[in-house]
């Protein structure tokens, strides 16, 4: 009993040393997310909505980059445990390639199209003309992350995570720092608006992106020889298409579907555009405890199962469910407690902060849900290689249930705005038996990795 106490506190503290920088890189990305929305909420209505749709540009990117860095763990993780350090650089090859392709697309898209672009979301005038001028701004922030993430995902799956979290706080430093000056024109600097927080997201990312080239440089941990990392072999790009990609294309999907639901709103009014713009920036922000235990939890459990101990990493993964269910459960009570306060925090209408009310009541639960959903089909899953059922599974729930439902319910049956949102947020509900029951058959732990690639 004695060895079994030890050996559970050994977890835990390993568990929470991966979790805890994590987290603190999540909390000060969702911070910076808030930040944003309160001091844009405080120059105009326009303006905070403007920047919401707008920044579904980066939302989908983001999603696109959850997936990838998803797939990049995936593998990269499973080979840290065999200490595989010339295979992992060869999948920061194939990561940094597809990153580039999609960034250099959407910034191609936001800055020479952007009025086209917003019209996607919203077919209001004053909301088409600001969020155009921020998608202009905002292009090059694309590219950039484009070199800033596939990087720090791959120091995560090699167990850096206090180094790429300090990363990521300086990147995202930058960017609230930035965001008050160029927003409300202190010091030498002019009074920006909305367009000022596009600027300072892009000198951020800039910065991210350029911290992560001189780590690349003088690190000693991957090979530096670019001809190593993009001469790839095509056992690993088989098998990053068969394990990986599943994960990639599910977040993809989940994306483009939440995408369809901001559409949604977007012809809904102003008022519930600008409620779900604070809405997401306050959920972002209580669930990164939950996202952290995901995201230390695909590193942890596709080491063990590199390296073989696939029964440790089925007890291991039974702990993190405990703890994920319990990170939920506080979440929820901390978003209850916080709500009240939310809705004086920003300049919105009398209108939007009854619908900002109820919808943060809503999340309470809703988010309980999304946390973990997360662990088990983003996290578990897919570090055991099994990342094909929770494709499967987001994908019907979102697309034969919960887009259809939002849009029935909207321009068909022409419910209100909140009604339409609340059946837009059954999608966990509706995937969550289904997840749990995979998960107990214990079927999702697989050894993928290869002795020989070459």
């Amino acid at each position: 009993m004695n060895k079994f106490l030890s050996a559970r506190k050994g977890f835990y503290r390993e568990l929470f040393v991966l979790v805890i920088p994590i987290v603190v890189q999540n909390l000060i990305a969702s911070s910076v997310s808030v930040a944003d929305t309160l001091m844009l909420g405080n120059v105009d209505q326009t303006s905070l909505s403007a920047s919401g749709l707008a920044g579904q540009v980066m939302f989908l990117i983001n999603v696109m980059f959850f997936g990838l860095n998803s797939a990049i763990t995936i593998l990269a993780s499973q080979y840290w445990g065999k200490k595989d350090m010339k295979v992992i650089s060869k999948i920061l090859g194939i990561g940094l390639i597809i990153a580039m392709v999609v960034t250099v697309f959407f910034s191609t898209l936001a800055f020479f199209f952007p009025r086209h672009v917003m019209w996607i979301w919203t077919n209001d005038p004053e909301l088409i003309t600001a969020g155009a001028v921020y998608l202009r701004y905002v292009a090059p922030a694309y590219i950039f992350l484009g070199i800033f993430q596939p990087y720090i995902s791959v120091l995560k799956s090699c167990e850096r995570v206090v180094f790429s979290t300090a990363i990521s706080t300086v990147a995202l430093l930058v960017n609230v720092v930035m965001n008050f000056f160029l927003i409300f024109g202190y010091g030498p600097f002019p009074e920006l608006g909305i367009s000022g927080a596009a600027i300072a997201t892009s000198i951020s990312c800039g910065s991210g992106a350029l911290l992560c080239i001189v780590d690349f440089i003088r690190q000693k941990i991957l090979p530096r020889d670019l001809r190593i990392i993009f001469r790839i072999p095509r056992a690993l790009i088989t098998d990053f298409f068969k394990y990986s990609l599943p994960a990639f294309v599910n977040d993809i999907m989940w994306g483009l579907a939440f995408t369809v639901n901001s559409i949604i709103m977007g012809h809904l009014g102003s008022d519930i555009v600008a409620a779900n713009a604070v809405v997401s920036s306050v959920r972002d922000l209580i669930t990164v405890v939950g996202f952290g235990i995901a995201a230390a939890a695909s590193i942890m459990l596709g080491k063990e199962i590199g390296e073989n101990r696939l029964d440790q990493a089925k007890k291991d993964a039974s702990s993190i469910v405990r703890v994920t269910v319990f990170s939920g459960i506080i979440s929820g009570l901390v978003l209850l407690i916080i709500s009240p306060v939310i809705p004086g925090l920003v300049d919105i209408t009398s209108v939007a902060a009854g619908y900002l009310k109820i919808m943060l009541l809503i999340n309470v639960a809703y988010q309980m849900g999304q946390i973990i959903n997360t662990v088990l089909i983003a996290s578990i899953f897919r570090c055991g290689g099994n990342s094909k059922y929770g494709m499967i599974l987001d994908i019907i729930c979102m697309w034969c249930f919960a887009v259809p439902l939002g849009l029935i319910s909207a321009f068909v049956l022409k419910f209100p705005p909140l009604i339409v949102y609340v059946l837009m947020c059954t999608d966990e509900f509706a995937k969550m038996p289904f997840a749990i029951r995979h998960y107990l058959k214990g079927g999702w732990v697989n050894n993928i990795t290869r002795d020989k690639l070459e």
